[in-house]
C-alpha cells in the first residue's frame, strides 16, 4: 500500500482549518498529521514528526505565514503550500513566499456552491500531492510522488474539447503563414521561479509569448507586474482582445481559459470562462490546441515543471500541425510531471534543461521566420 502523504495545517481560523480538515479526510492519499492556529502550536507539532507537506496562511497573530516559511527553510526545508484569500497587498507577499520557497499558492477553501467547493477540493489536494513530488533545496528524494492518474474525479476529466473543438472538427485550422512566430508556454509546480528565469534571458525583441501558469486568480496580475520589472520584454495579465506582439509576453488570467485567435495577419487572445479542464482553469491544453488550430507551422511550444498531464495532449496538436515542441528535462523540474507526460506521447521534439530552453525558442522562432 502506498504511504499516505502527511499534511500538517497551519491557519488561525477554526473554520478554515476544519474545511481542510474535510477535504484532506476525504483523500484516500492524503493524512491530516495536526492542525495549529499559529507558528508556535506549529513548531512543536513539526518537533514531535516532520509532515510530508504544510499548508501556511499567510496572516497570523504572533507570527506571519512569511516570517515562519523563512525559519522553515533556513532550518530544515519541507513542501510548503501557502494557502490565502489573496487579496489586495496579499498577492505581494504571497510573491515574496514563493521567492523563499514555497511550493505553491492556494485560495483559501470557504462556502460555496456545491460546483465551488468541488473545484475548491481539487485544487487543495492536487496542490498537496505536486508538493510532496517537489525536488527542495537540501530535500532528501524519499518524498512520496504520488501517481499523476490515481482516483481522479470523473467531474475533473473533461478536456480541451469542452471549449475548443479538435481539428478534425474544424474547417479553418492552421490558415495562410504569416511572418510573425509565436511562443506558448505551459507550466504549474514550480513554475513561477523557472519562468521568471527564463523570461529574465529573453531579449526586449523576442517574439510574442502567451503563458499559461496554473495559479489562482487576482495572483496573476501580481506575477505579471513582478515579471515585467525584472524582464527586458513588457509582461502583463492577459486581457481578452489583447493582440500578440514582438517583445511582449501575456500571462493567462487565474480563473480563465485563454486562447490564441487570429484575424487576417493579427493573432490575438480570447479569455474565456468555462469548466476546468484536465483539472485546471487556465488550462495549458486549451492555450496550446488554439495554438494548433490558429497558428500552426508559427508556433512554438513549451511545457514545463508541473503535476499531472496538463498540456501533453495539446502540445502533440502543435507538433502535428507543424509547430516546433519543447519540454523542460527532468534534471531542472521542480515536478516532472507535465513534461513526462508529453514526452511519453511523443510530442516534444526537444527535450531541454530549463538553462537551454531560451536558445532553442529563439532560434526556432528565426528560422520559422526566414521560411
Amino acid at each position: 500500500m502506498t504511504k499516505k502523504i502527511r499534511v500538517l495545517t497551519v491557519d488561525d481560523s477554526a473554520s478554515v482549518r476544519e474545511t481542510l480538515k474535510e477535504i484532506i479526510g476525504a483523500d484516500p492519499d492524503l493524512e491530516l498529521m495536526g492542525a495549529a492556529a499559529d507558528p508556535y502550536a506549529a513548531a512543536k507539532l513539526i518537533a514531535q514528526e516532520m509532515p510530508d507537506v504544510i499548508i501556511l496562511d499567510v496572516e497570523m497573530p504572533r507570527m506571519d505565514g512569511l516570517t515562519f516559511l523563512r525559519k522553515i527553510m533556513q532550518q530544515r526545508p519541507v513542501p510548503v503550500v501557502m494557502c490565502s484569500s489573496l487579496t489586495g497587498e496579499g498577492t505581494h507577499t504571497l510573491m515574496e513566499a514563493l521567492e523563499a520557497g514555497a511550493v505553491d499558492v492556494i485560495q483559501k477553501p470557504r462556502i460555496g456552491s456545491r460546483e465551488f467547493l468541488l473545484e475548491a477540493r481539487i485544487r487543495v489536494c492536487d496542490a498537496i500531492k505536486a508538493a510532496a513530488a517537489a525536488r527542495l533545496r537540501h530535500r532528501s528524494a524519499s518524498t512520496p510522488s504520488p501517481s499523476d492518474d490515481k482516483r481522479r474525479l470523473d467531474s475533473a476529466k473533461l478536456t480541451a474539447d469542452v471549449i475548443l473543438p479538435p481539428p478534425h472538427r474544424r474547417s479553418n485550422a492552421a490558415m495562410t503563414r504569416t511572418t510573425e512566430t509565436v511562443v506558448c508556454i505551459g507550466a504549474s509546480t514550480g513554475g513561477t521561479e523557472s519562468l521568471r528565469e527564463l523570461l529574465e534571458s529573453f531579449p526586449d525583441d523576442s517574439p510574442g509569448t502567451v503563458i499559461v501558469q496554473h495559479m489562482p486568480e487576482k495572483f496573476t496580475e501580481a506575477f505579471a507586474r513582478r515579471l515585467d520589472s525584472l524582464c527586458a520584454v513588457t509582461v502583463k495579465e492577459a486581457c481578452d482582445g489583447d493582440t500578440i506582439l514582438r517583445g511582449q509576453v501575456l500571462i493567462a488570467p487565474g480563473n480563465r481559459h485563454t486562447l490564441i485567435r487570429r484575424s487576417g495577419a493579427r493573432y490575438f487572445v480570447e479569455v474565456r470562462d468555462g469548466p476546468l479542464v484536465c483539472r485546471h482553469r487556465p488550462s495549458v491544453d486549451v492555450l496550446f490546441r488554439s495554438a494548433a488550430q490558429y497558428l500552426g507551422a508559427n508556433a512554438v511550444g513549451v511545457i514545463m515543471t508541473g503535476m499531472g498531464d496538463d498540456g501533453a495532449r495539446g502540445l502533440l496538436e502543435m507538433m502535428q500541425a507543424g509547430g516546433h515542441t519543447i519540454a523542460e528535462d527532468e534534471s531542472s523540474c521542480i515536478v516532472f510531471g507535465m513534461p513526462r507526460e508529453a514526452i511519453k506521447l511523443g510530442a516534444a521534439r526537444s527535450v531541454l534543461p530549463l538553462s537551454r530552453i531560451r536558445d532553442d525558442i529563439l532560434r526556432n522562432c528565426a528560422m520559422r521566420e526566414r521560411t
